[in-house]
C-alpha cells in the first residue's frame, strides 16, 4: 500500500508528463494536437475501405465489427509500444529525479488511453454515418475498456523493463504486435478459426475484450458467466505477472540505463 499512495501523492506529476507526452507526440507538426483526431480518422477510413471492398466477411454490420476491433486493438498496440520505450526512454529523469519507477508506465498508458477516447469519438461519427444504433448491451463497454486499461498496463510493467535488459525484445515485440493482429477477432469471427487454436485464444484477455464488445455493441449480447469470469480473471492474471516482474527487475534495469 505504500507504493500505491506514493503514486497517489504524484498524481499531478502524472496528470503532467501524460499532458506532456500528449503535446510532445505532435510537437514539430504542422496541426498540432488536431491530429489525436485526424490521425485515427484517416486510418480507419483507410482500414474500412481495405477490409470492407477487398477481405470482407460476411458479418452481420461489418463495416462497423471492423472498425470496433481496431479501435480497441489500436488502444493495446499502441499502450504497449509506448510502453515499451517508456523505462528507456525516460533513464536521464529517473537517474537524475526520484520518482516511483511505475510512473513512467502509468503515463504511457495514460496517455494511450487519452488517444482511444479520441478514437472512440471518431467511432461515434462512422455510428452517425451508417445511422446505427447501438442495443442496450453497451452498457457493458466501458468495462471492457477498463479491463483493456489493465491488460495494457499489465503488459506494458514487463515490457518496459525487459526491453531495457534485453535489447532485442523490442523488435520481438513488433513481431508478436503483427501476429496478434492477425491472431485476434478483428476482421473475422473466432469460430472460423480452427478449435484448437479457438481454446488458446479463450485465454487471450484482448481477444475476448474485443469478442464481447463486438456481440455488445452491434449484437445485443451479453456474455456468459464463464466468459465473464475467465476474461476478467486473465486481465488481471495479466496485471499481477506484468508487475512482479517489473518488481523483480526494476532496480536491476537502473544499471542498464
Amino acid at each position: 500500500m505504500g507504493r500505491i499512495n506514493e503514486i497517489w501523492e504524484r498524481r499531478v506529476l502524472i496528470f503532467n508528463l501524460s499532458s506532456s507526452e500528449l503535446k510532445m507526440r505532435y510537437r514539430n507538426s504542422v496541426l498540432g494536437i488536431i491530429w489525436t483526431f485526424l490521425e485515427p480518422l484517416l486510418m480507419l477510413l483507410i482500414l474500412y475501405f481495405v477490409f470492407t471492398n477487398i477481405f470482407r466477411f460476411e458479418i452481420p454490420n461489418y463495416e462497423l465489427y471492423i472498425l470496433s476491433g481496431l479501435v480497441l486493438w489500436g488502444m493495446f498496440s499502441r499502450g504497449t509500444s509506448m510502453g515499451l520505450d517508456c523505462i528507456s526512454s525516460k533513464g536521464g529523469i529517473l537517474k537524475q529525479i526520484y520518482m516511483p519507477r511505475e510512473i513512467p508506465v502509468i503515463v504511457s498508458t495514460i496517455t494511450s488511453a487519452v488517444m482511444l477516447i479520441f478514437e472512440i469519438g471518431v467511432f461515434v461519427l462512422f455510428l452517425v454515418a451508417l445511422q446505427f444504433v447501438p442495443t442496450k448491451t453497451i452498457i457493458i463497454l466501458p468495462i471492457m475498456i477498463s479491463l483493456l486499461f489493465i491488460v495494457v498496463i499489465g503488459v506494458s510493467f514487463a515490457l518496459s523493463v525487459l526491453s531495457v535488459k534485453f535489447k532485442d525484445f523490442k523488435f520481438l515485440w513488433t513481431v508478436v504486435i503483427q501476429a496478434g493482429f492477425f491472431l485476434t477477432p478483428i476482421f473475422y469471427k473466432l469460430d472460423i478459426l480452427p478449435e484448437t487454436l479457438q481454446k488458446i485464444l479463450y485465454f487471450s484477455p484482448i481477444a475476448q475484450i474485443i469478442d464481447i464488445s463486438h456481440d455488445a455493441l452491434l449484437y445485443d449480447k451479453f456474455p456468459e458467466n464463464e466468459v465473464w469470469i475467465t476474461v476478467i480473471g486473465t486481465s488481471f492474471l495479466t496485471l499481477i505477472i506484468g508487475y512482479m516482474i517489473f518488481r523483480k527487475m526494476e532496480n536491476r534495469i537502473m544499471e542498464e540505463l
